[in-house]
């Protein structure tokens, strides 16, 4: 059951940073499938690519989060359509699809890697 998964652990990242979104599914889910502009429902956890280091995570604030896809990231627009519910996937998010360039947010020109459980759609 998706809500008893425990927070995911993250893998060391192998060679350089992709430039493109990587889009790996961990656990397909069998329920209703997330579109372009949907609210959805989701745990999550995310580490920089070259550290390591988590920078945020839905695990540790002990519970979930709801919002529109619209107002996120472009990795996470791009990354969680057509993933269903009760599934887990990771996205590999390069900076111009996360949080631009160095100089602006504290997490621009980083890749992220956010690993996602998607618990509700709509």
């Amino acid at each position: 059951m998706t809500n008893e998964r425990t927070k995911p652990e993250f893998d060391a990242p192998q060679g350089p940073a992709p430039s493109d979104l990587v889009i790996r599914d961990i656990e397909v889910g069998d329920g209703a499938e997330a579109k372009p502009g949907d609210t959805v429902t989701v745990h999550y956890a995310g580490v920089e690519y070259e550290s390591g280091e988590e920078f945020d995570s839905s695990w540790g604030r002990g519970e979930s989060i709801q919002f529109p896809l619209r107002g996120l990231i472009q990795g996470w627009q791009d990354g969680i359509p057509g993933m269903k519910v009760g599934g887990r996937r990771e996205l590999v998010i390069p900076p111009h699809l996360a949080y631009g360039p160095a100089g602006g947010h504290f997490l621009g020109g980083k890749t992220l890697i956010f690993i996602i459980d998607l618990l509700a759609v709509g």
